[in-house]
């Protein structure tokens, strides 16, 4: 059962203003991995980061896509867990997991219709975002690693259910889109498209 909470954090990528440079992939990795940072992450054979870079193929040209956990209000990785070990953060909206309650079975990552979730592979475990270190920043009233290493602010996390949030007056001002709206799962990433 799925929980409303007093905010909603979430995540922006401005993909008209991205020019590729990977510093939020390089930045997630640092932070959140650092043990890892000189082994890929296998699943993806890249960075062992909470970022996937997907490239999508467009008439005029291929467009890269930065993807990473999208908040789902109707998660699909806490319905499919039968340790109850995802939920969602009551203060933050936030879905996380419960170290204590997983046992690595991994359903989240197949039920992940993003395809964001890795398992770590020294601890089984599934990993996604916010990974600890940006959990810390964030708990510290800092911004997630990725936001603060965009050179050229293509990024922005915030409250969007405070209408007077930088993040909620950027989306009102800007056309956006959801990833997979047909999935059903309500996700809370937003993807400036022009």
């Amino acid at each position: 059962m799925t929980t409303k909470s007093k905010k909603q954090l979430a995540h922006l990528f401005d993909a008209t203003r991205c020019v590729d440079c990977n510093a939020c992939i390089v930045a997630c990795a640092q932070t959140n991995y650092p043990e890892m940072f000189d082994r890929p992450n296998e699943g993806w054979d890249w960075l062992a980061a909470n970022i996937r870079k997907v490239t999508l193929e467009r008439a005029k040209r291929p467009v890269h896509m930065l993807v990473q956990c999208q908040q789902c209000e109707n998660a699909p990785c806490i319905d499919t867990c039968p340790f109850g070990a995802n939920y969602r953060d009551p203060e933050t909206g936030l879905v996380k997991t419960d170290e204590s309650r997983c046992v690595g079975c991994n359903y989240c990552i197949a039920s992940c219709p993003y395809d964001v979730r890795w398992s770590h592979p020294d601890t089984g475990l599934p990993m996604k975002c916010m990974g600890h270190g940006c959990e810390e920043l964030v708990k510290n009233g800092e911004l997630p690693a990725c936001v603060s290493a965009c050179p050229v602010s293509a990024r922005m996390f915030g409250d969007v259910s405070d209408p007077d949030s930088d993040i909620s007056r950027k989306i009102a001002v800007s056309k956006t889109e959801k990833l997979l709206p047909h999935k059903g799962t309500k996700p809370n990433y937003f993807v400036v498209v022009k």
